[in-house]
């Protein structure tokens, strides 16, 4: 530690950006060294509520779901509550889903050491909009890869709710890197009690798959990318049981998660990391290097394999841009940061501050129209922002 480290105002208290009127700001509450992986969701109640995940890095089994919650009229986020606390496995990826009946679900992935292949779907319920919770429990889980999800369920015209997942795959006697994972739905009938699983062809590298309902009914799905390349993106016309190859946008992407979301007015509205592995000095092997396997079964460290793709991992993760697309994704003409830096990322180190990246951002309209917004800052806190479309239109 030292004294030029970073201090930040961690006490939830929103207040107007002294750089830009037009945008207030905060810094959500927590106790974790490491805080990381966003997601947001308005209450019909008018309460605004954000999960993550926190402990001392991604990965070891010390990590854990949290949330907090910005009332209705309130301008400070609630002291951060523990939502899963598993000692041997990393909760990660929160995702909250409220559905029909008005039942608020949390839903996480739990993986052994830094082994996302172990990954399973674990899920609370609570009937008070987050009051209290019901018992932790296994929605997805398969023995031969894990399963991972970043966003959330939508629920569809015919009454179906779709999950978008990805399978994290390995090589036979490797540890997990990226390289084979692969992107599906699951669709359940029965509102979650059981699902099957829809793939997406070709779709492997195209992870965090962030499914949109568009105006015209149609199913609009958007991709991060192992490769750190592109944005990709695929369509579904019907609910969802089959979808397009996935296909790259003109928007980079650094193999970091991205968030969308359909506007009252039509519009889509993306958070992402303007930047790709064209602008990295540096790479990673892994995003796990640092740590050590916790698991029974040792495995040996893949190795970058040539003539084959293989997941580009250190791209800088900055700047976190706001875009705006009016046609249905077809073209993305208004795009503006929110927040600048280096973005590095070559360690997930938050205990000296070596990692300086802005991602994984969670984007929300409130009933009012504002556009909620947050993401992790320097894997130290989560960052709110809140502002109007116009702050990007206008620009």
């Amino acid at each position: 530690m030292t004294e030029e480290m970073i201090k930040l105002d961690l006490s939830g208290k929103v207040v107007v950006n002294p750089n830009d009127s037009a945008r207030k700001d905060a810094y959500l509450p927590t106790e974790c060294v490491q805080n990381h992986a966003a997601n947001l969701l308005p209450l019909p109640n008018g309460d605004l509520l954000c999960t993550w995940f926190g402990g001392t890095q991604e990965g070891i089994s010390d990590i854990s779901a949290y949330f907090s919650r910005l009332k209705k009229g309130a301008d400070t986020w609630t002291p951060a509550v523990k939502l899963s606390d598993d000692p041997t496995r990393s909760e990660q990826n929160p995702v909250f889903f409220l559905d029909p009946d008005n039942i608020l679900w949390i839903l996480y992935t739990a993986q052994i050491s830094g082994n996302q292949d172990t990954a399973i779907v674990r899920y609370r319920k609570s009937t008070d909009f987050g009051k209290t919770w019901g018992p932790i429990e296994v929605l997805l889980e398969d023995p031969n890869k894990g399963i991972f999800i970043r966003q959330p369920i939508v629920v569809l015209d015919n009454g179906n709710w779709l999950l978008p997942v990805f399978y994290c795959i390995a090589r036979p006697g490797e540890k997990w890197v990226g390289s084979y994972d692969t992107s599906a739905v699951m669709i359940s009938s029965d509102k979650g009690k059981t699902w099957r699983s829809v793939d997406v062809p070709n779709s492997t590298g195209c992870v965090h798959m962030n499914v949109l309902k568009l105006k015209d009914g149609s199913l609009y799905a958007l991709y991060r990318s192992r490769w750190a390349d592109f944005i990709y993106e695929s369509r579904s016309f019907d609910n969802g049981e089959t979808w397009s190859e996935p296909k790259a946008l003109p928007l980079p992407n650094n193999n970091a998660s991205i968030q969308a979301d359909v506007l009252a007015n039509g519009d889509i509205a993306l958070v992402f990391n303007n930047s790709s592995a064209k602008d990295a000095k540096e790479r990673r092997l892994s995003l796990y290097d640092e740590i050590e396997d916790e698991s029974k079964e040792q495995k040996k460290e893949a190795e970058l394999v040539e003539g084959q793709r293989n997941a580009f991992w250190g791209a800088p993760r900055a700047p976190m841009s706001l875009a705006i697309s009016t046609d249905n994704g077809k073209t993305w003409p208004y795009i503006r940061n929110l927040d600048e830096g280096d973005g590095y990322c070559m360690s997930n180190n938050s205990r000296e501050q070596l990692n300086r990246e802005l991602s994984y951002p969670s984007i929300k309209q409130g009933p009012d129209g504002k556009l909620h917004i947050a993401y992790t800052f320097y894997r130290m806190a989560i960052k709110y922002v809140c502002i109007d479309e116009s702050w990007v239109k206008n620009a």
